[in-house]
């Protein structure tokens, strides 16, 4: 039993059907439609077409994707890096994660608070726990010295 050629219409509902569910970078697109579809022309012209009309957009999936990282308290270096996992270009990524902003410093130390009850314990080690913690969920140094010493 040969199997059917692939059509552009099929491509097209199946990646209709993947942004439905969320905002996908077209790198992630991309790559779960060539899982399901070896024809990689197809499936990069399918997705063309849906950036042209703007059914998909990388800017779109990076505001969401850093809104809901700052939700579960991660930090401006852990979304950077996730963001060009993604696949998205750096100057896009910059754009929405700024480092010196004050919300690092203040997400921070709700996380920290959070997670510990507390800021920077006497005892050295437990502000070891939380350095390391903080550094872990993607906070930089300045903004972790801010809340910590």
């Amino acid at each position: 039993m040969a199997s059917e050629p692939v059509t552009f219409s099929a491509v097209q509902f199946s990646a209709m059907n993947l942004l439905a569910m969320r905002e996908h970078s077209v790198a992630e697109l991309r790559q779960k439609l060539q899982k399901k579809f070896k024809d990689s022309e197809l499936v990069n012209q399918v997705i063309d077409d849906l950036a042209t009309r703007n059914l998909q957009s990388d800017e779109r999936f990076a505001e969401a994707f850093v809104k809901m990282r700052i939700r579960q308290g991660k930090g401006p270096v852990r979304i950077l890096y996730e963001l060009k996992e993604k696949g998205i270009a750096e100057d896009l990524a910059a754009a929405l994660v700024d480092l010196s902003d004050q919300l690092w410093v203040d997400l921070a130390k709700e996380v920290c608070l959070k997670r510990f009850g507390m800021l920077s314990g006497t005892p050295r080690q437990d502000n070891a726990k939380q350095i390391r913690f903080l550094q872990y969920r993607g906070f930089t140094s300045t903004h972790i010295r801010k809340i910590t010493m």
